[in-house]
């Protein structure tokens, strides 16, 4: 308990001074490089985006392709979408080419890739395979002409302590990154059900890895309250390491979301690049309400 505590203390001390030193900006515009402190920091560029993932009972019953996701995209006047891999038909020669080449002429830019691998296994072998598989989606990421991948830290295992969860992650995603990087590509470890779900533990691993090309994949629904912090302060203690951010209108236990202070944190922050609704859409027709919820806010909120 003592460790825990003088871990807690010593990230919240490093989070004020980013926020103190006006460290703001996110890992797209390298926010922990000190060389970059200073560019336009609270300039807040937010773009409307939807995963692929929230139309998964569409691709489940066959009504929905990425290939016509991104027609969709259009008819939503999205300015990007996060390409959940999930609903890739292969990663063949050809397949992944030509959804980059849809989304090259019908203006719709990628977000990012979204992949499943956890990185917490607590079998040495399974976290190699682990590793692989990010690997491997970040040579797709990089065929498809996006910059970012999401990942997952994973559950942790009953007969693992969160101390060894912790270093699984930070291992695997120090290792993930040195491979994306000379890709171009930024990973971003997402506040997803497990070891992650809390903004201390982010935190730590972002501190840990200390790389420009890692970050945090923010579902703003998904932080755990403590005694100590809320879900919102979660948040803004994340904010200076955001990479994507996953979007609904409902924390996990269903009490409503503040989306404006949602975005008036984002937007203070100097946040640039993609609130993407992530929700569950059972039709295709019109435009989901909160999609245009998150249009209506990020032309509110952008101050470019």
């Amino acid at each position: 308990m003592e460790n825990h505590l003088a871990r807690r203390q010593f990230l919240k001390t490093v989070s004020a001074s980013l926020f103190a030193g006006g460290l703001m900006q996110p890992v797209t515009t390298q926010a922990q490089s000190t060389s970059d402190a200073g560019e336009t920091a609270k300039t807040a560029r937010l773009f409307s985006g939807c995963c692929a993932y929230t139309y998964r009972h569409a691709f489940a019953n066959g009504s929905l392709t990425l290939e016509s996701f991104i027609q969709k995209a259009v008819d939503l006047h999205l300015n990007g979408v996060d390409m959940t891999v999930y609903y890739m038909k292969s990663t063949d020669p050809g397949y992944i080419e030509n959804l980059r080449y849809l989304g090259y002429k019908n203006g719709v830019p990628f977000s990012g890739a979204a992949c499943g691998a956890s990185l917490v296994q607590a079998d040495a072998a399974k976290r190699a395979e682990a590793l692989a598989d990010v690997k491997k989606w970040i040579d797709v990421t990089e065929r498809l002409g996006a910059s970012h991948l999401r990942v997952f830290a994973g559950k942790l295992p009953s007969s693992a302590s969160m101390k060894d969860a912790i270093t699984w992650v930070v291992d695997g995603m120090k290792a993930a990154s040195d491979y994306s990087g000379k890709k171009g590509i930024v990973l971003g470890l997402e506040d997803h059900d497990g070891v992650s779900q809390t903004a201390d533990v982010c935190l730590e691993i972002m501190h840990r890895v200390n790389s420009k090309y890692v970050g945090i994949n923010i579902d703003i629904s998904h932080f755990v309250p403590t005694k100590e912090q809320d879900s919102y302060a979660q948040i803004a203690a994340c904010i200076p390491y955001a990479t994507h951010t996953h979007i609904r209108n409902t924390f996990d236990d269903g009490s409503p979301i503040d989306m404006d202070r949602v975005w008036k944190m984002f937007a203070d922050a100097g946040y640039k690049g993609y609130m993407s609704y992530e929700g569950e859409e059972k039709s295709l027709t019109g435009i989901p309400t909160q999609i245009a919820e998150i249009q209506r806010l990020c032309k509110k909120y952008s101050t470019v």
